[in-house]
């Protein structure tokens, strides 16, 4: 899993695709966004989101880059943002839990 949170880190978009995501990243709930931007009803592990989050990012990039007509905009920000949430809420997971000392 820290292989994808590395993939995410080494992303090199836009600095206004970036950061006009971030502004959405903590109105980011998964069962509501996750479901509409994967096109399906049952949740993924954020392990597995991330990976096809990352496969369609990818094909907007490339549309971006390419200056295809049917690239969207709102389309990217969103994905990006649930790029943000899932891999947010995958870093939350993944910290240990601080165990009180019984002594």
């Amino acid at each position: 899993m820290l292989d994808i949170l590395g993939m995410i880190a080494s992303l090199k978009r836009p600095g206004l695709l970036v950061r006009t995501a971030r502004f959405g990243v903590d109105d980011y709930r998964r069962d509501i966004h996750l479901p509409r931007i994967l096109r399906n009803v049952a949740l993924p592990r954020h392990g597995e989101a991330l990976i096809r989050l990352l496969e369609i990012e990818d094909t907007l990039n490339a549309l971006r880059l390419g200056g295809h007509a049917e690239y969207a905009v709102a389309r990217h920000v969103e994905v990006m943002i649930a790029i943000m949430g899932e891999a947010r809420l995958m870093r939350a997971t993944l910290r240990p839990v601080a165990v009180a000392d019984p002594t």
